[in-house]
């Protein structure tokens, strides 16, 4: 039987743990500014995968992915130490997509804010395609029932 609940809370601690310690774990003036955005523990407490963002550029974000690859069990082993549960899950550090996925939501909605701006510049000049007002009138004539 699953328990949801106590995942949810040992995936929160975990967090907390790794944040607060990962500059005392890894000593390295190379990792970069590290993030630790999310922690997600399988149902059986086995496996946490635990994701984080870089500030920086690319090789600050390779640089980062290495060490944290090569600290991975001392992490893993600081969390055994603060969680004081029977098994410690094993960690998994996966860069976050969240970022890169927020940037490209906000260029696809700066596009549609300059094609809106667009279609409103060709629209202030134009002019009916037929005549202004397309709906059929009754003649005068028709109108008044003269030609019964």
């Amino acid at each position: 039987m699953v328990d949801t609940a106590r995942a949810r809370k040992i995936a929160d601690r975990i967090k907390e743990v790794i944040a607060a310690n990962l500059t005392q774990v890894i000593k390295d003036p190379d990792l970069g500014f590290v993030t630790i955005t999310d922690v997600r523990v399988t149902g059986d407490l086995q496996h946490a995968s635990v994701f984080y963002t870089v500030f920086g550029d690319e090789a600050q974000h390779a640089t980062t992915t290495e060490l944290l690859a090569s600290h991975l069990g001392r992490m893993r082993s600081l969390v055994g130490k603060q969680l004081g549960i029977r098994l410690t899950p094993t960690l998994e550090f996966l860069p976050d997509a969240l970022p890169e996925s927020a940037t490209a939501i906000e260029d696809l909605l700066r596009e549609a804010k300059e094609k809106d701006a667009q279609v409103a510049a060709t629209r202030t000049g134009a002019t009916y395609a037929g005549d202004a007002d397309p709906y059929k009138k009754p003649d005068s004539e028709d109108a008044d029932g003269a030609d019964a």
